[in-house]
């Protein structure tokens, strides 16, 4: 009877550690829509400004986020107060960033990118958070995965072929969807592995990488929807 209480409360101070974890991840996502939202509907004239005459904005704001990211990681393991923040900040900007990749679409295949996107992370977040097998192998396919997509990106700039483009989305989707599954279990060993009494950094952490496992699949079912628009 003793150990059925010390599992019940193990079992619940985990949950309350992916309830805090996803509570961030909901938060940075609803920061990202709500400045996307701004950018699109309110300051429509400011956004087609720096399309047309200040486009280095946008370049700065992404090499922006790239120092905020680093900066969130790096500051969330160390388990210091600013890890948050800087999240929050990143997740902001992170909206404005992509209010300039969503103006190419529809509201519905936006909408339908979005939907879609949220039924394949909280999927694969359930199957991550279930299965009992180690992932701790398929992680170093997926990084190695991840690294050949960003070079095919690259060069695909310089060539711009819309079937490699595609292939390109596709294999993220996979890549991604396994990180979740990946990140998801990877929370439940953080838990353990600090004997059940994991700091705010380390929900930070979580949060940031699950964070950026939904923004990438996001953009690249928004790709694939979006072929003709």
């Amino acid at each position: 009877m003793e150990e059925n209480i010390i599992y019940t409360q193990t079992d619940g101070k985990l949950n309350q550690f992916f309830a805090k974890i996803y509570g961030l991840v909901g938060m940075g996502i609803g920061l990202s829509a709500f400045v996307s939202f701004l950018m699109l509907y309110v300051f429509t004239d400011n956004m087609l400004a720096i399309l047309t005459n200040y486009s280095w904005v946008y370049y700065a704001a992404v090499f922006l986020e790239f120092i905020l990211v680093v900066s969130a990681s790096a500051t969330a393991r160390k388990n210091t107060p600013a890890a948050l923040p800087i999240f929050l900040i990143y997740s902001a900007l992170n909206g404005f960033t992509l209010s300039f990749i969503m103006v190419a679409y529809t509201k519905s295949t936006v909408f339908q990118a979005f939907v879609s996107s949220a039924i394949v992370f909280f999927a694969m977040a359930f199957i991550g958070s279930r299965v009992k097998k180690d992932l701790s192998g398929m992680r170093k396919a997926l990084f190695a995965g991840l690294i050949g997509i960003i070079v095919a990106s690259l060069i695909n700039i310089f060539i711009g072929n819309s079937g490699l483009d595609y292939l390109i989305s596709i294999i993220s989707v996979l890549i991604f969807s396994g990180l979740i599954a990946y990140d998801n279990q990877m929370i439940k060993r953080v838990y353990e592995g600090t004997g059940g009494r994991p700091g705010d950094g380390w929900a930070i952490s979580m949060a940031l990488s699950l964070y950026l496992d939904f923004i990438n699949i996001f953009i690249s079912i928004l790709r694939i929807f979006g072929r003709n628009d």
